[in-house]
C-alpha cells in the first residue's frame, strides 16, 4: 500500500492526463472516471511492488490501458441488451406464472430439478457465478455447465408451469 502522502501527490500529478487520456479511449465521462478511478485502485492496492518510481507514470497509463481492453473484452463477451431488444431470446413463460411466483416457490421448484442440474442453475442465478466460476467449482468443462443450465432451467420452467396449473391460487 502507498502512503497517504505519497498517493496524494501521485493523484494529483496524475489525475488530469489518465483521465483525458481515459476519456479518449471510452469516449463518456462516466466510462473514463470509472477507469481513472480503478487505476488509482490498483495503484493503491499494488503500487508498492514498483521498484523505480520513475516509472510510474508509464505504470499509470499502462494499467488504465489494460482496464480499458479488458472492460472492452467484457462488453464483447457479454454484451448489454435491452430486453425490448431481444424478446425472442428471453424464454417463454406464461404472464400469469410470472405473477405468481416467488423466491419461495423458484427455490422449492430448483429441489425438484434433477440434482446434476441444480448445482449450476443455483450457482448462476443465486450466486451470480460466471459459467467459467461454475465450470471450475463443478470442475466440470464449461460446455458442460452451459448443457446443465439449458437442461436444468428447461426443468424448472415446466416444474413451475405444472406447478401453478395444479394450485391456481397459491397464497
Amino acid at each position: 500500500m502507498a502512503s497517504g502522502e505519497d498517493f496524494e501527490s501521485i493523484v494529483a500529478q496524475y489525475y488530469e492526463p489518465l483521465y483525458q487520456f481515459a476519456f479518449s479511449l471510452t469516449r463518456t465521462e462516466a466510462d473514463a472516471c470509472d477507469l481513472t478511478q480503478q487505476t488509482f485502485y490498483v495503484w493503491a492496492t499494488k503500487g508498492h511492488q514498483l521498484r523505480d518510481k520513475t516509472k510510474v507514470k508509464t505504470w499509470l497509463f499502462t494499467t488504465l490501458h489494460r482496464g480499458f481492453l479488458e472492460s472492452r473484452r467484457r462488453q464483447t463477451r457479454f454484451p448489454h441488451y435491452e430486453l425490448s431488444e431481444v424478446p425472442l431470446e428471453l424464454p417463454e413463460m406464461p404472464s400469469l406464472l410470472v405473477n405468481e411466483l416467488d423466491s419461495r416457490q423458484v427455490l422449492q421448484a430448483l429441489s425438484q430439478v434433477d440434482e446434476v442440474y441444480q448445482a449450476p442453475v443455483a450457482l448462476f442465478y443465486l450466486e451470480d457465478c460466471s459459467y467459467k466460476d461454475v465450470a471450475e467449482i463443478l470442475d466440470v468443462p464449461i460446455g458442460t455447465v452451459k448443457s446443465r443450465m439449458a437442461r436444468g432451467i428447461a426443468q424448472l420452467q415446466k416444474i413451475l408451469i405444472s406447478g401453478t396449473k395444479r394450485t391456481p391460487t397459491n397464497k
